[in-house]
């Protein structure tokens, strides 16, 4: 069984290696260290059996500027992989309101990179059980980053544009596109005009075959949606918003009483 142990250590003796943040605030940091300096290590840092640093990298700068001799740390003696080493850094640091986008972005996808066989549901509920309350659809766009061109990513680290406008953007594949949502963006156009460029663009190009009736065979059950004239973007889109709702009921009602209350819904439109 794992242990733990409160002791001091020379903050000179633990190892740093790579962290989800990848740079901070110099005047925070600055703020961190004047505190630190005067008040010493209030919450302390949590380092592995082998000296390296699990969490708390300001606060072992700021020791470090203060000169202090020794800081207290928590140690644990379990094994951790990779994988939970990252999860215990994005953690301590989403809890931050200063991690900036990108940062989560980076943090998440080293996650993801560790644990390929996890979907998008998967690393929201692991990351969720250090209650960081992610959920899939957080999830989703901290993950769409990885489809969209570099300079959409570029953008989004330089903070001209925000995740949501990434997530609208990764929704067209293609890169032509993607530059003119980009452009758009950063011309001031807000997010829900980029999204109906998006859709114009997707619609544009899949909208050459409707139907009354669509049947979707799938492991263990068959998807049948009826309307008029169903293209493949607004299939996406009511699967989409059923999706979006059969999550929120999923706590409360059972599946037929979900049914029933989604007719209601449909005739009250």
């Amino acid at each position: 069984m794992a242990s733990w142990q409160m002791k001091q250590m020379k903050p000179q003796d633990i190892v740093v290696n790579a962290q989800v943040r990848k740079a901070s605030d110099p005047k925070k940091q600055e703020e961190l260290n004047a505190s630190v300096k005067a008040w010493g290590i209030l919450q302390p840092l949590l380092v592995m059996a082998s000296g390296v640093l699990l969490a708390g990298h300001r606060r072992l700068i700021a020791a470090l500027a203060a000169g202090l001799e020794t800081v207290p740390v928590i140690i644990t003696d379990r094994l951790l992989t990779d994988s939970e080493i990252r999860v215990i850094q994005l953690t301590e640091n989403m809890h931050r309101a200063d991690l900036k986008a990108i940062e989560q972005v980076e943090g998440v996808e080293e996650v993801a990179r560790l644990n390929p066989e996890m979907t998008n549901k998967d690393l929201a509920d692991l990351l969720s059980l250090e209650l960081l309350s992610l959920d899939p659809s957080m999830m989703t766009r901290l993950r769409s980053v990885s489809k969209v061109i570099p300079p959409v990513r570029a953008a989004l680290a330089a903070g001209k544009i925000g995740l949501s406008t990434v997530y609208a953007i990764s929704k067209c594949e293609a890169p032509a596109e993607q530059e003119k949502m980009l452009a758009q963006a950063l011309s001031g156009a807000s997010r829900d005009a980029i999204e109906q460029a998006g859709r114009k663009s997707r619609n544009g190009k899949a909208a050459t075959i409707k139907l009354a009736r669509v049947k979707v065979a799938m492991p263990g059950a068959t998807l049948v949606i009826t309307g008029e004239e169903l293209s493949m973007a607004g299939v996406v889109e009511l699967l989409s918003e059923t999706l979006k709702e059969a999550r929120k009921a999923a706590d409360q009602y059972d599946v037929k009483t979900w049914v029933r209350m989604m007719a209601d819904k449909a005739k009250a439109r």
